[in-house]
């Protein structure tokens, strides 16, 4: 089966700080890099290190940064024959301070030219007929909702950067992939534990949810059965920019093989730590041999 993402593509500059600043504060950064990224770009960068398959639809603009991402996706195995040039928009960016000890990050994101992704786009053979198709919120809500319409497969939904969905497109998707803020920001309601989170992920329309916990793991919650709560694997991080988004490409690549949603999570969980373990979004990804190497680590998924 097949994976295609609909989605950005970004230029980052990458900081490394002490410390991330906090509100009106000026720190001192200690190196900067400018490298790949993009929501989109990096989880069908993801997929791409993975396995066979990988198509990205999406725009740039007609720079320098622009042809750098393209680069960037083929060297990746990722197909770009859809990803379109847009003039006189420049390729969208970030801006990305990370600590220089944990990883931990902070973004601000420029859509540029992602904001001309428009419906039309996403009206072509490789988005009807894709296995897995994998969605974010980095584009225009109306070019993700006519994508997921148009998809006659999986319907994967990362609904990051957080912002309210209408009723219609969580109808069209089978497995949302939030954070556990993300979680809480769609449902409107808070949750202090994983029972909490369980309930207010069985409240939303998606048919399945997985949400991923940083540090603390994943919490898949399917449409049938109990919840389960799966633990990570334990490794060294350099940098977490990206972690997500190697998770949901990860997810994507192994349900189009057809694994069942829990497997599919044990396999992404590992594909995420071990990106962790390189720097920027891309520079640990993982191909398959290194995440079938890996997955005897990872301790077994309890119910929540």
């Amino acid at each position: 089966m097949s994976v295609t993402v609909v989605g950005s593509l970004n230029e980052d500059v990458v900081v490394t700080v002490r410390r991330l600043p906090g509100r009106g504060e000026t720190v001192i950064g200690s190196a900067v890099e400018v490298l790949p990224g993009g929501k989109g770009a990096n989880q069908a960068a993801a997929a791409g290190r993975l396995g066979d398959g990988v198509a990205m639809v999406g725009r740039v603009g007609d720079d320098d940064a622009g042809t750098r991402q393209l680069a960037a996706l083929r060297d990746a195995g990722v197909d770009t024959d859809l990803v379109h040039r847009t003039p006189g928009v420049p390729t969208g960016s970030a801006t990305i301070p990370v600590e220089a000890e944990g990883g931990e990050n902070l973004i601000v994101v420029v859509p540029g030219a992602n904001g001309a992704l428009e419906p039309a786009d996403v009206e072509v053979p490789a988005v009807r007929g894709a296995g897995v198709l994998l969605l974010q919120l980095e584009t225009p809500l109306p070019t993700v909702l006519a994508a997921a319409r148009a998809c006659t497969g999986t319907v994967v939904l990362n609904p990051a950067p957080a912002q309210p969905l209408p009723a219609e497109l969580l109808a069209e998707v089978d497995v949302l992939v939030p954070n556990e803020h993300e979680l809480v920001d769609l449902a409107g309601t808070p949750a202090d534990d994983l029972p909490g989170l369980v309930e207010v992920a069985r409240g939303l329309a998606a048919r399945e949810v997985v949400v991923t916990l940083g540090g603390n793991g994943v919490l898949v919650v399917p449409a049938d059965g109990p919840a389960l709560h799966q633990p990570p694997l334990e490794v060294s991080p350099v940098d977490t920019t990206g972690a997500g988004d190697c998770f949901t490409g990860a997810l994507s690549t192994a349900l189009s093989r057809g694994a069942a949603l829990a497997e599919a999570v044990r396999y992404a969980a590992v594909a995420a730590a071990l990106s962790t373990t390189g720097p920027g979004a891309r520079g640990g990804l993982p191909d398959d041999a290194a995440v079938r190497a890996a997955l005897p680590r990872l301790p077994g998924a309890r119910e929540v």
